[in-house]
């Protein structure tokens, strides 16, 4: 056990935080709708700081190569399920978003004694897209930003796609 792997454990404890943040009082109270997204937020960093402590003093571990992946499907699914659930955000966008989250999960385990699929830059990118977009849904936003909301989304999505594209080319492309 290490830093960057007690980071990731911990980002998958505080999930149920997150989510009954989420849900209290209905989803609408606006008070706690911002700790909602203050905890994703916090959770969201954790994800960042695991990654830098684990390059920086080189404790990158098969466990954590492995778990961090599935870390980040839970804290996207918690959210995405989450607002859905509460008729914020669409359930076929919840449904897109996951079919390739868990796809591209199920297609790094099935490689993995092969090789490691490590995320790409736009793996990375699209992460970031999500998460950000997602966050938007949950803070009480005023109207007027609904649209830019909608727009990053959509790129999002976009991304979610062309990467998953781009790692099943990969597997494909190196199969011996």
């Amino acid at each position: 056990m290490n830093l960057p792997n007690a980071l990731t454990i911990a980002r998958i404890a505080a999930l149920p935080f997150c989510a009954w943040a989420l849900f209290k009082n209905g989803g609408d109270d606006p008070s706690w709708q911002i700790i909602a997204w203050l905890s994703f937020f916090i959770v969201g960093m954790t994800d960042v700081l695991d990654g830098i402590i684990a390059r920086r003093w080189n404790q990158v571990s098969s466990f954590g190569i492995i778990l961090d992946p599935i870390a980040d499907k839970a804290f996207i699914a918690t959210a995405l399920i989450g607002l859905s659930m509460l008729g914020k955000m669409p359930w076929w966008v919840t449904a897109l978003i996951l079919t390739r989250e868990i796809g591209v999960t199920i297609l790094r385990l099935a490689v993995v004694k092969r090789r490691v699929i490590s995320a790409s830059k736009g793996g990375k990118i699209k992460t970031l897209l999500q998460n950000f977009s997602v966050g938007f849904y949950i803070l009480p936003l005023p109207e007027v930003l609904h649209t830019p909301r909608d727009i990053l989304l959509a790129i999002a999505i976009a991304l979610t796609f062309i990467t998953g594209y781009q790692y099943l080319r990969d597997v494909v492309k190196s199969k011996p």
